[in-house]
């Protein structure tokens, strides 16, 4: 869980509690050490967060502090739902189940009439959905937000099968597969990977951490239509 989620979560956990909440249980319900509970806590009064307590006798929150409410027009709403729709039709499983969480999060946030509007089923999402890849692709995702080298078994659209070193810098979703965006250290450019023609997809152990947005601006600054032959 990244600290932007832990610190959300803390903050829920505490305006729900009716008694002060020790490190020890909030670390567990996080699945996080104790010390980072410590760590988080800390931040959150450094930006004056109403928490108070201390190590062995837990944490509380001072009553009247909240968190801003979730405002959306009809039209917004609408966005909402028709990419949560979108993303049903991806081979992405994460994704997929994130997608479901929030539309639970959001649904039980918002006012009713824009709850309607969520639940009045008259947006859909048509078209093929595509088939699952043979890999997760949360790897790629990952991947791409960590700037962490791949190495892939691949076959191009000819069957002919290399292994490829890649520092995947985008992922782009199609109706039938997804496209990975990638430097590849094997042809010295940018390439794309077709998910379904991906053998094997593993995180290497090596890094390209800061060269991620230069690579993405390399890519978008040759950008066609037509994605470049691997």
């Amino acid at each position: 869980m990244r600290k932007a989620s832990r610190l959300f979560e803390i903050i829920q956990i505490l305006r729900l509690a009716r008694k002060p909440m020790t490190a020890a249980v909030m670390a567990e319900t996080l699945e996080v050490t104790v010390r980072s509970i410590y760590r988080d806590i800390a931040a959150l009064q450094a930006m004056r967060v109403p928490i108070e307590g201390g190590r062995g006798i837990g944490y509380i929150m001072r009553p009247g502090f909240d968190l801003p409410p979730l405002m959306f027009s009809i039209e917004e709403m609408e966005a909402i739902v028709l990419s949560l729709a979108l993303l049903e039709r991806t081979a992405d499983e994460e994704l997929k189940q994130a997608a479901r969480r929030v539309n639970r999060k959001i649904s039980g946030a918002v006012p009713a009439p824009l709850r309607q509007a969520m639940d009045n089923k008259a947006l859909y999402a048509w078209g093929s959905i595509a088939q699952p890849a043979g890999f997760d692709l949360a790897i790629v995702r990952r991947a791409i937000r960590d700037e962490r080298k791949l190495m892939l078994g691949y076959r191009d659209e000819l069957g002919r099968e290399s292994e490829r070193t890649i520092r995947p810098v985008a992922l782009i979703y199609y109706s039938q597969t997804a496209n990975i965006v990638a430097w590849c250290e094997l042809r010295q450019a940018i390439r794309n990977f077709r998910s379904d023609r991906v053998e094997r997809c593993t995180a290497g152990d090596d890094f390209f951490k800061g060269d991620g947005d230069r690579l993405r601006e390399l890519w978008t600054s040759g950008w066609t239509e037509k994605p470049i032959a691997v």
